[in-house]
């Protein structure tokens, strides 16, 4: 490590992110340099400095240099940064068969859960703290007369457990023709079961929050969430769309909102208006085959047309699609 044996400069404690996994830093102090840290990073995951890229890691809005010492950066103990990187051993293993997701390996077709959740008391009554606690940053102000778009992230927009240098490598195909499609005709939410600081590093990372040819709404992470009991799964997390009806009724309802996931239960408290989207993973493998987000991109153009998407069954879209083109 750099810096002088004698300074008496504090001990930094960073977490990583990685590969779906945290790694706990303690070892480096603010005399280290970023290149230090990405030494440090290497001898734990195996990344070369060179392959890693670190998201979030800025000064004064601008990436850091590798001689820049961290303690420039003023990080907060136990920051977390997100990193990006293939090990050069792990190249070949992004063909195989990806590490199980626990989300998709154990998610279930709602239909098979036959309870009614929607009208729970103690649920709406959940979704109504959401509405009333959960502070939401308008980012663009929603659009009288449009319908409602709600995306996932992780799997839906971007795989977010393969390796790579950059986001963009893990991007799903024509994500960014579909959104300007989209904002034609929907306002369009981020909605993941994550942190915010997660959600708008990755949005940043994929050009979707500063694109010119379409805007964010705004985003919604895991704290908007409720976790709602099932008599056969037990308890369960889903985004209840309520929460966005209850702050923003005068622009949105059942009638005029989709959501796309690729987690199913997630439309537990409203699967009239939930799209289960195929999950993109391993990304180096599909990149050149995942036409979903341009499939979809025809389905939102002519469903837009109706008064309430609710009377429809998404879950039949490609059969949608395929009959209004041979009209």
């Amino acid at each position: 490590m750099s810096g002088n044996p004698d300074s008496k400069a504090m001990t930094l404690s960073l977490i990583i992110k990685w590969g779906g996994q945290e790694f706990p830093l303690s070892a480096l102090s603010e005399e280290d340099t970023v290149m230090d840290l990405k030494h440090s990073l290497k001898s734990l995951t195996g990344v070369l400095p060179e392959r890693q890229k670190l998201l979030g890691l800025k000064y004064k809005g601008k990436p850091v240099d590798n001689s820049m010492k961290l303690g420039v950066l003023k990080l907060k103990p136990n920051t977390k940064i997100m990193m990006m990187g293939t090990r050069e051993e792990s190249l070949e293993d992004v063909l195989a068969p990806p590490p199980d997701n626990d989300d998709v390996v154990n998610d279930f077709d709602i239909e098979d859960e036959v309870v009614e959740v929607e009208n729970r008391e103690e649920n709406l009554a959940k979704i109504s703290r959401r509405v009333k606690d959960y502070k939401v940053e308008i980012l663009n102000p929603p659009r009288e007369g449009k319908k409602l778009l709600v995306l996932d992230v992780d799997y839906t927009l971007f795989d977010h457990r393969s390796c790579a240098e950059t986001g963009l490598e893990l991007m799903r195909p024509y994500l960014h023709e579909f959104l300007t499609s989209a904002y034609e005709d929907y306002d369009i939410v981020i909605w993941s079961a994550t942190s915010m600081k997660w959600i708008e590093a990755k949005m940043k990372e994929l050009g979707v929050s500063t694109n010119a040819n379409y805007k964010i709404t705004f985003m919604l992470d895991s704290a908007a969430m409720i976790t709602v009991h099932t008599p056969r799964r037990g308890l369960i997390d889903v985004k209840p769309l309520g929460v966005i009806w209850g702050k923003y009724g005068e622009f949105y309802s059942k009638k005029n909102t989709i959501m796309f996931d690729d987690i199913g239960r997630n439309f537990l408290m409203n699967p009239q208006n939930g799209l289960k989207i195929r999950p993109f993973m391993k990304a180096h493998l599909n990149r050149d085959k995942d036409k979903e987000l341009l499939k979809l991109s025809q389905y939102l153009k002519e469903i837009a047309i109706l008064d309430d998407l609710s009377e429809l069954n998404h879950k039949h879209w490609e059969r949608y699609v395929s009959k209004k083109q041979g009209q």
